[in-house]
């Protein structure tokens, strides 16, 4: 159960292996016989048909598992990225974010990724260096003097955005949404608490920092505003 890796890794060799001899071997008799079957599509998707078996063999196993669950939805990600982009897998196929959208696993997954963000939005407001930019000293890049916390926040959620933006519904992508908003929200209350303690130096560095990050928040989001 620890190690999804094998057989995901096993089977993307298997698929990387056969695709010379499908190509070179099997491909011209299909063409030959007026057959429209694709030798090395179908098989990969025989592939995938198993590994999603696997998948709804063990998950049962693992998901009240925060440490295993987490890392078998990594791993599957990874695996998914590569067949696709590596493999040519097509989206219309059976893929393991069908398995991954089932309700039971589905929230689980939405609560660990929920918990998991919150622990790094703490560790990075905690960090030393949270109101520093960290290109302080290049000026033509840090024309927003954009604080450390803000940009690590912004890259939590874009990856997030990354993790989830191959779910074949767009239900469960908005409910991904949702939990991205709470997560501004929740981000915009701590930097308001900090902020308060700061009011008495509204010229002080940190005062300065928090609108900074707010300034550069706002920017990014009304940049992905076109992101469908």
């Amino acid at each position: 159960l620890n190690k999804p890796e094998w057989y995901l890794t096993q089977v993307l060799m298997w698929i990387g292996n056969h695709s010379k001899f499908l190509d070179d071997k099997i491909q011209p008799i299909l063409d030959k016989a007026g057959s429209s079957v694709n030798a090395g599509l179908e098989f990969s998707r025989a592939l995938v048909m198993l590994i999603l078996e696997k998948l709804a063999a063990d998950i049962p196993c693992l998901l009240y598992d925060d440490t295993l669950f987490c890392h078998l939805v990594d791993e599957v990600l990874l695996f998914e990225r590569e067949l696709y982009s590596v493999h040519g897998y097509l989206s219309s196929f059976p893929s393991c974010m069908h398995i991954l959208s089932e309700e039971s696993c589905f929230q689980r997954w939405l609560t660990v990724e929920k918990k998991f963000a919150l622990q790094k939005m703490d560790s990075m407001l905690s960090s030393e260096a949270a109101w520093i930019s960290q290109y302080k000293d290049i000026t033509d890049v840090d024309e927003m003097k954009v604080p450390d916390c803000a940009e690590t926040f912004m890259t939590l959620l874009l990856v997030i955005t990354d993790r989830y933006k191959n779910l074949p519904t767009a239900s469960r992508k908005l409910q991904f949404l949702s939990l991205q908003k709470e997560l501004v929200d929740d981000f915009r209350i701590r930097l308001t608490q900090v902020m308060k303690e700061e009011t008495r130096a509204s010229l002080g560095f940190r005062y300065c920092a928090i609108l900074n990050a707010v300034n550069y928040i706002a920017t990014v989001l009304a940049d992905w505003a076109d992101n469908v």
